[in-house]
């Protein structure tokens, strides 16, 4: 970013203008960055939530160029995520097992139900891994908060895309990025809003 500013946003060799895109996604790396290290702290919670955010903000903008999430960084976030909870570092071992195999489980099944039913397919297989992925992060009890938080912002972003005319009709989305934004939130603020939510049926 600072290095973006001095240069005057372009290429010190050939003086090509260099894309705003970029520094945007590093302002937005060091912030994240350095908010999960202020909530959690510096130690194996902290140090694991950025690597997780740096995860999530490549996949973010690699799904919504290319609409596909590679298993080059789904596969190793989701045994990342094994790993850190073998010391039950934001979810139990266990509960990262199940969250794994019922992350993965529960839109593979959704898939073949949409397809079945329109002849159509309605994401991809990255998208699977993803939620797997966030199951092993953060335990099978998160994936309802993460399916209802990211399906309501992607609702939302795709209503005003159409409204504004920035989506044809029948042109797909990527869901990794609401995924993404989700896992993030249930991360950071899950287990309160888990929590706030069974005080009020209680």
């Amino acid at each position: 970013m600072i290095s973006y500013l001095v240069i005057g946003g372009k290429c010190t060799g050939c003086k090509a203008p260099i894309s705003k895109r970029y520094p945007a996604i590093e302002a937005i790396t060091g912030i994240l960055s350095a908010f999960v290290i202020w909530h959690f702290g510096s130690g194996l919670a902290g140090l694991s939530a950025m690597i997780f955010v740096w995860f999530l903000i490549a996949m973010t903008f690699i799904d919504a160029d290319t609409q596909l999430l590679p298993d080059d960084l789904t596969l190793p976030l989701l045994w990342l995520g094994l790993i850190i909870n073998l010391y039950s570092t934001h979810a139990s071992l266990e509960n990262a097992v199940i969250g794994a195999a019922v992350g993965y489980l529960s839109l593979w099944s959704i898939y073949w139900l949409f397809k079945l039913a329109t002849g159509k397919e309605g994401m991809g297989y990255g998208d699977f891994k993803l939620l797997a992925a966030l199951g092993a992060w953060m335990g099978w009890s998160m994936l309802p908060l993460i399916i209802l938080l990211s399906s309501a912002v992607g609702a939302t972003i795709g209503i005003l895309m159409i409204v504004l005319g920035k989506l044809g009709k029948g042109k797909p989305i990527p869901f990794g990025p609401y995924l993404a934004i989700a896992g993030l939130v249930a991360l950071v603020w899950g287990k309160t809003m888990t929590n706030q939510y069974l005080a009020l049926l209680n």
